[in-house]
């Protein structure tokens, strides 16, 4: 039916153009679609057209009158329209030739196999000479799902759900709850390294003598004996052996007189004439700093080397002692010291 409907439109077509010229066979016509897909999908866009190549410029075509419809079903979206796709060098004498593409757009809203009409076009060239172009027709299967054409299988729109799980669907999962327990752990680290550092009880603290001398070493040199000076020279040398003092002995030299701290300092280790000779250093020291007394550059001399003296020669009383200690404390295992023993001896 469909070859018997395009042999009786070819003949109309034949003498309907026999006054005007002859008909040329062109050969197949242009279906293009314009979304890239598979497969036609109803509301589809399809180029439906025509290619001349090396037309001479100036000829005109003349487009069949098609309304609003191709055919049945098959609507038409863009008219007729003609473009120049490519166009070369005139040479001398001659006219320019021409890459042509014309044709309407179409769609369709209706499932189905459609089999388009031929194209006629009527061309007339530069000379006046009319002829039409005919070219055959082309095929269309619009469909209402996107098919696959390796598998023509149909596919959901959701895809395929597999069951049960795989490892590569939950691996992000675990990779992203190990990647936030890590984060966790180092902030509570950072936390704890913090209070650690901030906390009295894990600040590491230098022995008193260490922190006496060190000090002390700051007031070395004749520069701090200028008699403006002096009151801070004193000052910060008996300041140092008071908390050095309040440190080694366990005594509250910070807030005692230097009567006070001198009574409490006779019931200690320290050597007698090395406590004369800081009790003098201090005695000088309150009239530097109460009195505006200016001591002599004599005075001024011994108050640093006295100041390390005794902080050295207490410090070595007090290494002597723990070796002393600890060997009277030894035992052979049997929860008797080497002393018990020998007063059981006797």
């Amino acid at each position: 039916m469909y070859r018997i409907l395009i042999c009786i439109f070819m003949t109309f077509l034949s003498v309907a153009s026999f006054a005007q010229g002859k008909v040329v066979q062109m050969g197949p016509s242009v279906l293009e679609q314009l979304q890239q897909r598979d497969s036609v999908l109803i509301a589809d866009q399809l180029f439906y057209g025509f290619c001349l190549e090396k037309v001479e410029e100036g000829t005109q075509f003349a487009f069949p009158q098609t309304g609003d419809t191709l055919m049945t079903n098959i609507r038409i979206v863009r008219p007729w329209q003609l473009d120049t796709v490519k166009a070369s060098r005139a040479r001398k004498g001659e006219p320019r030739l021409l890459d042509l593409k014309g044709g309407v757009v179409v769609t369709s809203f209706d499932e189905g196999i459609y089999y388009l009409p031929p194209l006629a076009v009527q061309r007339r060239s530069k000379d006046g000479v009319v002829d039409t172009l005919v070219f055959e027709p082309q095929k269309v299967e619009i469909k209402t799902m996107p098919v696959d054409t390796a598998t023509f299988k149909p596919h959901d729109i959701k895809g395929v759900i597999r069951y049960p799980v795989t490892f590569a669907e939950v691996a992000p999962w675990v990779a992203g709850g190990l990647a936030l327990a890590g984060l966790v752990a180092l902030a509570l680290w950072l936390v704890i390294r913090y209070r650690r550092r901030h906390n009295p009880e894990y600040i590491r603290k230098d022995p008193a003598h260490i922190v006496a001398l060190r000090k002390l070493d700051k007031y070395r040199g004749n520069r701090m004996w200028a008699p403006e000076k002096q009151k801070m020279f004193y000052s910060g040398i008996t300041d140092t052996l008071r908390e050095y003092m309040a440190a080694r002995y366990g005594i509250g030299a910070m807030e005692m007189t230097t009567a006070e701290i001198f009574r409490d300092m006779k019931a200690t280790d320290a050597p007698a004439d090395l406590l004369d000779q800081m009790k003098e250093l201090f005695e000088r020291a309150d009239f530097v700093k109460f009195a505006k007394f200016t001591a002599s550059d004599e005075d001024n001399a011994k108050a640093l080397p006295v100041a390390v003296r005794f902080v050295t020669s207490t410090y070595q009383a007090e290494l002597e002692e723990e070796p002393e200690q600890v060997g009277h404390e030894v035992s052979d295992g049997t929860g008797i010291s080497d002393n018990q023993e020998a007063k059981e001896e006797k």
